[in-house]
């Protein structure tokens, strides 16, 4: 069977909303719980549009929210594939907001979803390979692979089979902690 290549130009999505009242917190502010589901909405189209299939969200990679988004802004999501392995895929989102009377841009975060894609069935499906054309593009696939990497490093290191606490004594001195383990 012939492996199939895409290019990332086939998984870009790009979602723009209206911030409404109703998708404010307490203190006014765009809940950051909101701004979550459009993410998991961008990375799922861009995974599905890339793969052809239906696709889930595996993880999240940290998201710092960095600038507040305030209600009657324009947020606007663009996703893209970076990675992909057999059946995962890492999408990259950056959010921006808009204040539609200043004009003024603002970058309110970015993340990485990993998103695998499904048959109808539940079943892991084959994503396909994916085209590296620019730097930009380079830098982001290998940036997922080290972040995989050092990913399941950790998992090996803190599991509860591997993990030795007399090992990290020296790093806890520098920390607000007290140990009092028995």
């Amino acid at each position: 069977m012939k492996k199939i290549y895409k290019k990332t130009e086939d998984s870009k999505i790009t979602l723009t909303e209206l911030m409404l009242p109703s998708h404010s917190n307490f203190s006014g502010k765009i809940h950051g719980g909101f701004i979550l589901s459009l993410m998991d909405k961008a990375a799922f189209s861009s995974a599905s549009k890339f793969s052809g299939q239906y696709c889930v969200t595996a993880s999240v990679n940290r998201v710092d929210f960095l600038n507040p988004i305030e209600v009657g802004e324009l947020v606007t999501l663009r996703s893209q594939v970076n990675y992909v392995g057999n059946s995962s895929m890492v999408v990259g989102i950056r959010v921006e907001s808009q204040n539609i009377q200043t004009g003024e841009i603002k970058h309110c975060n970015s993340s990485y979803f990993t998103m695998i894609a499904k048959n109808e069935v539940g079943k892991n499906m084959k994503a396909p390979g994916l085209i590296i054309e620019t730097q930009n593009e380079l830098r982001r696939f290998l940036r997922s692979i080290e972040h995989l990497r050092m990913r399941k490093e950790r998992q090996e290191n803190f599991s509860a089979k591997n993990f030795i606490p007399e090992n990290y004594l020296e790093i806890l001195s520098k920390y607000n902690v007290k140990l009092e383990i028995k």
